[in-house]
């Protein structure tokens, strides 16, 4: 399974930076190093490239919308300077982030409005989106998890995936922390993982083995295929602890058991691993009430209901189509439909 989860993962962020290749054109917008460059926009006076352009005035008006909007990327000395003095790069600045792709839609004006969406996600009320809202998740010392959950609106706790591998793991001894875990799951039924150290050594730290073992001479790629050979054996050989996969599902039904409220996945359809790993999870919650407080929804069914202009967005650039416009909401990336999205460059969408 984790080679075909790796293989929709990388299909689909192959897909996204061709399309963000495109959509940056005419736009201000850096590339970052290595094999896979990533596209990273910059804002543009009161527009930014990555942005739904309502969706952005709604942020720039909205205090806690826009301390979202100022969370540091974690990785950004793999990319070049910022195009604007003093600034330093931001998470949702990338092309390939969830977290921009969820504000792209809940803070689009007519979406937190709509009937319709409210009831495709059970919310109630007129209380908008909290984006990193901190959960209180029990723990067993009496103390709480404050870890962040995407979203939360009103009764509705929302975990939002687009290009990330899986939804990370944790150790056992860590999970059974939490106070409801026995409660809430058969442990026996959740998905295990063996987890050795974060960090494989460098081949430089295997020196001796390397010049003890290695012989042949002249043969650059077969010395690095042995050099990583060592690196493997060698974190292999540390001694593995049990974990379970699926550590922030985990983490979030039980957030969502503590607060009485719902708990609902958004992933794309081009990743039907995540779905998956979700109903792993799903099928080791033991009280039927909770269970059926627990859903899943893809971008592309979510689309069928936001307004015209947000879905040719949400098609152009991140090639989000509504079922009903064909594909079964997977979109295929093709030569007419790269085509379609030069001819389309330069155009700002806008609910205007």
């Amino acid at each position: 399974m984790a080679s075909a989860a790796n293989l929709y993962a990388h299909s689909l962020r192959a897909e996204l930076a061709a399309r963000s290749r495109d959509w940056a054109r005419g736009r201000a917008y850096v590339e970052s190093y290595g094999d896979d460059p990533v596209i990273v926009f910059s804002p543009e006076q009161d527009r930014h490239p990555n942005f739904f352009d309502a969706s952005y005035a709604a942020m720039l008006a909205q205090p806690a919308w826009l301390r979202r909007l100022d969370k540091v990327h974690t990785g950004r000395k793999s990319l070049p300077q910022p195009l604007e003095p003093g600034r330093r790069w931001r998470e949702l600045d990338s092309s390939m982030s969830s977290d921009a792709l969820l504000m792209n839609i809940f803070c689009a004006p007519e979406v937190v409005e709509s009937k319709p969406l409210k009831e495709l996600l059970g919310v109630d009320g007129d209380e908008g989106p909290e984006f990193g809202w901190k959960a209180r998740v029990p723990l067993k010392n009496g103390r709480f998890d404050r870890t962040e959950v995407d979203m939360r609106w009103g009764g509705l706790l929302v975990e939002a995936k687009l290009t990330e591998a899986d939804f990370q793991t944790k150790d056992a001894e860590a999970m059974e922390a939490y106070r409801d875990f026995e409660a809430v799951y058969d442990p026996e039924e959740l998905p295990r993982v063996e987890l050795r150290a974060a960090r494989k050594g460098q081949p430089a730290e295997f020196a001796e083995a390397y010049t003890q073992e290695w012989e042949a001479q002249g043969d650059e790629e077969a010395a690095r295929d042995f050099q990583a050979a060592l690196v493997e054996r060698n974190w292999l050989e540390q001694p593995a602890r049990c974990g379970f996969a699926g550590y922030q599902l985990i983490r979030n039904v039980l957030a969502a058991h503590a607060t009485g409220a719902s708990f609902c996945v958004l992933h794309d359809a081009r990743r039907p691993d995540l779905r998956e790993a979700w109903y792993t999870v799903m099928a080791a919650v033991r009280p039927a009430a909770l269970r059926t407080r627990l859903k899943v929804l893809t971008w592309q069914e979510l689309a069928e209901v936001l307004p015209g202009p947000l879905q040719a967005f949400l098609r152009l650039k991140y090639g989000i189509r509504a079922p009903q416009e064909g594909d079964a909401g997977v979109d295929v990336d093709t030569e007419d439909k790269r085509n379609e999205r030069t001819r389309a460059e330069g155009i700002r969408l806008s609910a205007n």
